[in-house]
């Protein structure tokens, strides 16, 4: 049987909002990781069969195939193509699924796969806005998502809603958990947990989201998001810039190349999920890879779970099992931020160290995805 490798994974820091990063363009941010993924596992570029991007809001600076223009500007041999891909939240954890089926099936060797996404420059949504505003039409105007959806509201902060009311999560609940997030990370930084996967750009070679000075007495001074609601800016993932990639390679590329396997691609999944509760599908999309991996809950040594909002990974707690303690243990996007395109990937070579430095065997890694979708890996480690 095939296997597909993970043989380097790297990541920028995540900036914040008009931070560190963002004044660089998303080409650039792309890179950057493209190149320093490539010199670490130390292959010749020209190897590479194909580079698979994930970038969520193509418009502008992210349009045109930033797969394509990120390699290119990074100095990197012409010969080598590249494609960019929307699953919205989840962009760059479907790049790695991509990359690994090319290589399971035999027709790839070398597969470079990550995500970029430059949210100071290119606000969230921008494509349906800018459009609507051109008279270019609506995601969801069509007759037949009105005939079967009617005018019910698709926006991830009402999931989020639905959410925490179907699990009966609080606010309160919501806010403990977002200041762990806060805490982890912080702890994470001060170990220097990520000192193996940071490749600082410029100035900035830390991320910029934990904030040492938050407390649940400011979070529960802030406003919620909806009238009547239960989700604040505290309990959600900041806005963000950044990028993230990994290489994966086959067993004939180990072999040929001489690469130190990091980690073995487990098992895969994806899954769709009602598109207006929108965030539930991690729930379904781990109970899937779980099966196709022959593995329960508790055999993972560690989970990544996208911190979208809070309520969307105590509901996976709630609806899994799974320990706490072993769940987003350096924190999450709640503290580290939530740079869309680039999150999956970020998830991957966080999760990747993570089980590496600490000796675990299995790792999962789960987000939601906007619509109603969610992607679900297994990794083990080598």
């Amino acid at each position: 049987m095939a296997e597909a490798y993970i043989v380097s994974a790297v990541r920028t820091p995540v900036g914040r909002r008009g931070g560190g990063l963002a004044g660089v363009h998303p080409a650039d941010l792309s890179a950057h990781v493209m190149r320093a993924a490539v010199e670490t596992a130390g292959i010749d570029p020209a190897a590479v069969d194909d580079v698979v991007w994930g970038c969520v809001d193509q418009i502008g600076a992210q349009a045109t195939n930033i797969a394509r223009t990120g390699w290119l500007s990074a100095g990197l041999p012409e010969s080598v193509p590249g494609t960019t891909i929307d699953r919205q939240c989840g962009s760059s954890q479907q790049a790695v699924s991509f990359a690994a089926y090319g290589i399971l099936a035999g027709q790839q060797d070398l597969v470079l796969a990550g995500g970029v996404e430059a949210m100071s420059l290119v606000p969230i949504w921008s494509p349906a806005t800018v459009g609507a505003a051109q008279g270019l039409g609506h995601p969801f105007g069509g007759q037949g998502w009105t005939a079967r959806y009617g005018e019910a509201e698709v926006s991830q902060f009402y999931g989020a809603e639905l959410i925490a009311d179907r699990w009966d999560v609080t606010r309160e609940d919501m806010e403990r958990f977002a200041l762990a997030s806060h805490q982890r990370a912080l702890a994470a930084q001060a170990a220097g947990a990520f000192a193996d996967e940071i490749v600082p750009y410029a100035a900035v070679a830390a991320d910029e989201g934990p904030r040492a000075d938050t407390s649940l007495e400011k979070m529960a001074t802030l406003k919620t998001v909806r009238d009547g609601g239960r989700v604040t800016a505290a309990v959600s993932s900041q806005v963000s810039d950044g990028a993230a990639a990994l290489l994966l390679a086959s067993e004939d590329a180990v072999r040929t190349h001489g690469l130190t396997p990091l980690a073995r691609i487990h098992a895969l999944t994806v899954v769709g999920s009602d598109p207006i509760v929108m965030l539930d599908g991690p729930i379904a999309a781990t109970e899937r890879v779980l099966a196709r991996a022959g593995l329960t809950i508790g055999d993972i040594d560690q989970s990544e779970v996208n911190e979208a909002f809070a309520p969307v990974v105590l509901a996976w707690l709630k609806a899994t099992g799974a320990d706490p303690a072993r769940t987003n243990p350096l924190g999450g996007a709640i503290a580290l931020g939530h740079p869309l395109g680039a999150t999956g990937a970020r998830l991957m070579v966080t999760l990747v160290h993570a089980l590496r430095r600490g000796g675990g065997r299995y790792g999962l890694q789960t987000m939601c995805e906007g619509i109603g979708m969610a992607n679900a890996t297994v990794i083990e480690r080598c």
